[in-house]
């Protein structure tokens, strides 16, 4: 009998580090939140005439021109703000791929995937994308804890502790030794 409350003991404390991570890995999600709806990005055309401003999503939120750029025609204008345009919400993609990435973990491979998405849209290379985000993207804050090996529901790889083979009981034992079992 003492066994088998050890073992449930030891279950139920299993359970309940897993709950722990849980919650840490789910409060990292409202800083993530918090950065997505701060996130801005901005880009100007090389002549510096035209400004756009993106958010999340790839959301403009400004565009600006400048005396010059307004002057070149509406052919031309049309020309470098569509360019400007796409340079903005790449850079808002990659930023929000970033920010997912920190605080989901990079076994995802979000940033890689938009990275390559973009350099096939763009006509250049990865690399050359892999460049653009480390020149727009800020530091980010250092991480209080690093959870980018694990799960959002368990660790990744845990061990799992030795099974015990069922003695016999009741259906209540039963249902009582496999209700932590991360397996199901």
């Amino acid at each position: 009998m003492s066994g088998e409350f050890d073992q449930l003991v030891a279950e139920f404390e299993r359970f309940q580090s897993s709950i722990r991570n849980v919650d840490d890995r789910f409060a990292g999600v409202g800083a993530m939140r918090q950065g997505l709806t701060e996130l801005r990005a901005r880009a100007s055309s090389p002549d510096g005439g035209v400004t756009v401003v993106t958010g999340p999503g790839g959301a403009v939120l400004d565009v600006e021109f400048t005396d010059a750029a307004l002057a070149k025609g509406p052919k031309a204008l049309s020309a470098v703000l569509l360019t400007t345009l796409r340079e903005a919400v790449g850079e808002a993609a990659r930023r929000q791929a970033v920010l997912v990435e920190e605080h989901l973990g990079d076994n995802l491979g979000l940033v890689d995937q938009v990275l390559e998405t973009q350099a096939v849209v763009f006509g250049t290379t990865v690399e050359e994308m892999r460049s653009k985000l480390a020149e727009g993207t800020p530091a980010p804050p250092a991480p209080a804890e690093d959870f980018s090996e694990e799960r959002v529901l368990r660790q990744a790889d845990a061990p799992q502790p030795p099974q015990v083979p069922p003695a016999a009981g009741s259906a209540g034992d039963t249902f009582l030794r496999t209700l932590f079992d991360e397996e199901d």
